[in-house]
């Protein structure tokens, strides 16, 4: 029951107080539990680099990496991936500017080099299983495919992603939700471009010196 004696007044904020912006607080809890999750898959990579740079000298009379990797095709890689990083970045780019026919375009052509690269990277993997050079091979053997193919489950796991996310943007448009999506797949996606610059010089390069 309401006291009569009470008088009930409505608080107006203050101009100069700024109230928080519930979409803003999400949005930033959300980047910085994204960069933890980069934090703990870049020790990830670590430990596998640091077990490749341990293992590769043991070809056990197999072949090392000179004699396996094929520096244009893992070129041709690389290029694909930069080149998907850059049109991830114009896809954000387009969101900001609330453009959705570019935005569209520039996530399907992400879509399409990346999975480019996969492909390139599959087919590798299958040529040195065909040669009778698997993971069981030697310890170098398992070290390369554990590392490499590690990555590539991320960019599988990246492509699938972005399939989703597609289709989000299209059903439920350019929204706060969607937007922080898309935000975050590109965090993802330009770790494992970075990643990956990684892989292209302390594997393949160093590996056909």
């Amino acid at each position: 029951m309401t006291d009569p004696y009470t008088i009930h007044h409505e608080v107006e904020p203050h101009p100069n107080i700024s109230v928080p912006d519930p979409h803003q607080d999400t949005y930033s809890k959300t980047i910085f539990g994204f960069w933890i999750y980069l934090l703990t898959d870049a020790i990830l990579f670590a430990c596998l680099f640091i077990t490749y740079a341990i293992l590769h000298p043991n070809t056990f009379g197999g072949p090392s990496g000179k004699e396996l990797f094929s520096l244009p095709l893992t070129f041709a890689e690389t290029i694909l991936l930069l080149l998907s990083s850059v049109t991830c970045g114009f896809a954000l780019l387009s969101a900001v500017k609330s453009k959705i026919a570019p935005l569209y375009g520039w996530l399907i052509a992400t879509f399409i080099l990346g999975a480019g690269f996969l492909f390139i990277e599959v087919t590798e993997f299958a040529q040195f299983v065909s040669e009778g050079y698997n993971w069981k091979r030697s310890a170098f053997l398992s070290s390369f495919f554990t590392l490499v193919g590690m990555h590539g489950m991320h960019v599988a796991t990246g492509l699938l992603w972005l399939i989703v996310m597609f289709f989000q943007l299209f059903f439920k448009g350019l929204t706060v939700d969607t937007f922080r999506r898309l935000a975050v797949f590109n965090l993802f996606w330009h770790f494992l471009d970075l990643v990956w610059i990684f892989v292209f010089t302390f594997v393949y390069l160093a590996g056909v010196v």
